[in-house]
């Protein structure tokens, strides 16, 4: 196990005593500052380093979220990390969706998932998920993204209102959350690798944001959501019939 800058306050142990049986050579790595867990562990798969991983940013200076926008993470405001695995899934549709059911069955009951990649609460965005593959010989290498607000950011002035997890957890630090939802992350990708999707759909559409909501998307789809389907498509009721909308931006339509 790979511990840097402050291991004591992170609870790097019993993590990786949780998880390594099921991941072999599996670490765990805490910096105190980098632009980019993502980037970092997507530089280290064009170098062939492929071994299972958990990077954690005490502070992420150029973190990045879904269609590039910036994720930035400071100190004891947000907690950054990714995974980096040997990942060879029959399927890789609703990958996404089954690492923020995890996030969110692990945070609460009302947390909410907005398709495909973000965590909600009170019509307010918690966290967001941002996965990427890179070539591992005859197999693929897995780097999944997380970034989760413990407080508000300082300038709440964002395209998406904010919410954060100290709203409904008193006292929570980063290491704490990363405690709580580790091992259950870990324990969903270990499933989905061999079962897929299918099995969390209906868990995913009881916590769907935008189930039963008139929606509309970037590439010009209104109707309404009935959620998604097993394959985590996102299923839209339109005046034209009902079509699965696997990559977009989605919007709740004004009233």
């Amino acid at each position: 196990m790979n511990k840097q800058a402050n291991p004591q306050r992170w609870p790097a142990e019993a993590i990786w005593e949780s998880v390594v049986p099921d991941w072999p050579g599996f670490s765990i790595e805490i910096l105190p500052e980098i632009d980019s867990t993502n980037t970092e562990l997507m530089r280290r798969a064009r170098k062939a380093l492929h071994d299972p991983v958990l990077l954690i940013a005490e502070r992420q200076t150029a973190g990045r979220g879904r269609l590039g926008r910036a994720w930035h993470g400071e100190l004891g405001h947000a907690l950054t990390f990714s995974l980096g695995l040997p990942y060879q899934p029959h399927n890789w549709s609703g990958l996404s969706l089954a690492v923020g059911l995890s996030l969110a069955e692990s945070l609460g009951p009302d947390i909410q998932l907005k398709w495909p990649n973000d965590l909600w609460r009170q019509q307010r965005k918690l966290g967001g998920i941002l996965i990427e593959a890179a070539s591992q010989g005859g197999g693929s290498y897995a780097v999944i993204g997380i970034g989760l607000n413990i407080q508000l950011p300082p300038n709440n002035d964002l395209r998406t209102p904010a919410a954060a997890i100290s709203e409904f957890w008193a006292g929570a630090t980063t290491p704490a959350v990363l405690e709580r939802i580790a091992k259950p992350l870990l324990d969903t990708l270990k499933q989905f690798e061999t079962q897929g999707f299918g099995p969390l759909q209906h868990r995913f559409n009881q916590r769907d944001a935008l189930r039963g909501q008139d929606i509309q998307t970037s590439d010009g789809i209104d109707g309404l959501c009935e959620g998604v389907d097993d394959q985590g498509a996102l299923q839209v009721l339109t005046a034209q019939g009902r079509k699965a909308i696997n990559s977009s931006e989605v919007s709740v339509r004004p009233k």
